[in-house]
């Protein structure tokens, strides 16, 4: 599964518990109904994953991401009016600190739900080639499902 996939099954299981809950609740409960929703679609998860930070080679503390996803996603949750700068710092810091390829920050305290995607731009390489394949595999399934396959756009 691509980034990509992943990421986008990853905000439909969050697009679910808002549509059911709605804003206004802590964050532990959308936490913990999003974990519910990601053990539904088969993703594998952990919560609440603790990861030492260094400071020029120091122990400085820990920090908790809220969830890890397939051992390459860190996701951030929210329940705020507004995300703020801030979050996303949050989010691309978690990013780096863990050296995971991409993160997401996810909001459910606004009346529509908030998504930010962060990279980490030691996999850009990866990334690149992700988004690639993923291009490449839409391509293939247009001439294949395609009456003409001269022309996969057209429908005759």
């Amino acid at each position: 599964m691509t980034f990509d996939e992943l990421t986008y099954k990853i905000n439909g299981c969050a697009m679910k518990v808002h549509k059911t809950l709605g804003n206004g609740f802590q964050e532990l409960i959308y936490q913990r109904c999003l974990a519910i929703e990601l053990e539904r679609a088969g993703i594998s998860f952990v919560r609440e994953q603790s990861h030492t930070i260094f400071y020029d080679g120091i122990d400085v503390g820990t920090r908790r991401a809220d969830f890890i996803i397939e051992e390459s996603v860190v996701v951030e949750l929210k329940a705020l009016i507004n995300l703020e700068d801030v979050h996303l710092a949050q989010a691309k810091n978690y990013v780096l600190a863990y050296d995971k390829p991409i993160g997401l920050l996810i909001n459910f305290g606004s009346a529509s739900l908030q998504f930010k995607k962060v990279y980490n731009p030691k996999y850009n390489n990866r990334l690149n080639q992700d988004s690639q394949d993923l291009k490449i595999n839409k391509i293939n399934s247009k001439i294949l499902k395609s009456t003409n396959p001269v022309n996969p756009d057209s429908d005759k």
